[in-house]
């Protein structure tokens, strides 16, 4: 039998030894050290949030603003970029390796330090494609860096501020990068979930108690009430007669904007959805080869792919928004013939961030009911939030997003199986090391693959399809702190996966003989 041919990027091979790395460690780490790791990292993260990017100009547009909360960024900092382009290169990773363009095989580890190398080649080239567009339109300098870098040679002073801006943006992108490294090699769980997880508990937080109003210029009044859902309800119920609470107040605190009531009420609910549905599982029983009467149970999660796949679309969705607004109204790309300027991919008015019309219009996070529930309910009443839209194109733009989120879910939920050796075989091959079987079967991965892919490629789908919905309708409904449903989701399951992996290591602390188990030497 003929030889496979080897993947074409392993001539990526020398470049890939030549990049900054964290440096895995040899045997294990303890329970403590991995806590400081991730503790001190979660730390970090934070401190970088605030360390703004120096030269910006205050007019600076933010194009990922619809998807900050899940972005894990902070606004005009050096983390601008979140983890846009780790997630943008792991998707495209995803897609190429699942369609077989990329031929590579995740069980053999050379292949697998090749794919996990090329995504690294490939997060700082989505540093590059994510940045320069934004610093060559929306994120312009001061003026006054431009003042002071006169003399420079080479090149005028505005493109020198620009290219500082560029520096930094990598620089801080490139860190996040290196700190989701640590935490997974040295810490608990995932970086980029917990960078997440961190930026939304802080805006549900501030969005629930928040007792500044929105024009902070004026004082607190019936028309310019504090923020948060708490403090906002109880001035309005106390600073409002009987007939303003009965005629407008009702509708203003369950409906009003930011922060009503609902959208308390929609992230509670998520939670607990969220937290019943990382509960159900499958448990098939399994028993020791070497010690008789041992026996134990392994669950297939009903969420089994976790929350990567909304992850992963929401990231997607956020370049299509980002790419759409460059094509429509940066300088330089909005002249390319046919997609330059285009109504039909996405159509911005000025100044605005969000979509009004066009194929990117369809795709956007609808942030609350009065986006399409009440308009399509009372078009007379509420027709104003249709934004010139027919009640037709409303109604399509729900079942447009809806069947995008819970497909797209899907198809990354298969692909995040397959990549992270998930999939039956790989969990067959993984009891089989541990001493352990299915009772009633033969001994061997083989036999314990054939029971595993009666449930594996099932519950991967209806894994993908489950959360994709989940965070689709917790987007229409909405949420405090304008996180987004996909945010609140997330975060739910990140923190009890955490909690899990956190019970799990303290487990593999006390009974070392685990560790095998777990794939820990």
């Amino acid at each position: 039998m003929a030889e496979e041919k080897e993947s074409f990027l392993f001539k990526l091979k020398p470049i890939i030894d030549r990049m900054p790395a964290i440096k895995k460690p040899e045997g294990h780490v303890h329970f403590r050290t991995k806590m400081m790791w991730t503790l001190g990292i979660l730390i970090l993260y934070f401190g970088m949030t605030n360390v703004l990017i120096y030269g910006l100009s205050k007019t600076s547009i933010d194009t990922f603003s619809e998807f900050r909360a899940i972005m894990a960024g902070s606004s005009g900092s050096i983390l601008h970029l979140g983890i846009g382009p780790i997630v943008t290169g792991s998707i495209i990773m995803q897609l190429f390796t699942g369609a077989k363009i990329i031929k590579l095989d995740l069980t053999k580890a050379a292949d697998k330090a090749i794919y996990q190398g090329t995504q690294k080649v490939l997060v700082i080239v989505m540093i590059f494609v994510e940045a320069v567009p934004q610093v060559f339109g929306y994120l312009e300098p001061d003026p006054l860096l431009s003042d002071k870098l006169g003399g420079m040679p080479f090149g005028s002073p505005l493109n020198w501020a620009r290219t500082i801006i560029i520096v930094q943006l990598f620089f801080g992108s490139y860190m996040v990068f290196l700190m989701d490294e640590v935490i997974s090699k040295w810490g608990i769980g995932s970086g980029i979930s917990m960078f997440i997880a961190a930026g939304v508990s802080q805006a549900i937080f501030t969005g629930t108690f928040n007792w500044e109003p929105a024009n902070t210029s004026a004082d607190v009044s019936v028309s310019n009430p504090p923020t948060g859902t708490i403090f906002r309800t109880h001035y309005l119920w106390t600073h409002m007669n009987s007939s303003e609470i009965i005629g407008q107040g009702f509708e203003r605190m369950f409906l009003g904007q930011p922060n009503p009531i609902i959208a308390l009420l929609g992230t509670i609910v998520i939670f607990f959805i969220v937290a019943y549905a990382e509960s159900a599982r499958i448990e098939l029983p399994i028993s020791s080869e070497k010690a008789r009467g041992a026996r134990g149970r392994y669950p297939i999660r009903l969420v089994y792919a976790s929350n990567i796949p909304v992850i992963l679309m929401a990231a997607l969705l956020a370049n299509v928004n980002m790419f759409s607004l460059l094509f429509y109204t940066h300088p330089t790309l909005s002249k390319i013939p046919v997609i330059g300027h285009a109504w039909w991919i996405g159509k911005f008015e000025p100044g605005e961030t969000r979509p009004s019309a066009g194929g990117a219009w369809y795709l956007t996070t609808m942030r609350g009911v009065h986006e399409w529930l009440l308009p399509l309910f009372n078009p007379d009443k509420y027709g104003v939030y249709m934004m010139d839209h027919e009640y037709w194109q409303v109604a399509l733009r729900v079942i447009v997003y809806l069947g995008v989120m819970v497909g797209g879910s899907m198809v990354f939920a298969k692909f995040w199986i397959q990549t992270t050796n998930m999939g039956a075989d790989a969990v067959a091959k993984q009891i089989h090391r541990s001493g352990m079987q299915i009772p009633g079967f033969r001994r061997s991965p083989k036999s314990l693959e054939i029971v595993l892919k009666k449930y594996i490629p099932q519950v991967t789908l209806l894994s993908g399809a489950f959360v994709g919905l989940l965070a689709a309708v917790a987007n229409m409904i909405g949420t405090v702190g304008q996180t987004s449903g996909t945010g609140v989701l997330l975060t739910v399951g990140i923190m009890i996966r955490l909690y899990e992996q956190i019970g799990k290591e303290q487990m593999v602390e006390m009974h070392p003989v685990l560790r095998g188990f777990f794939g820990e030497e």
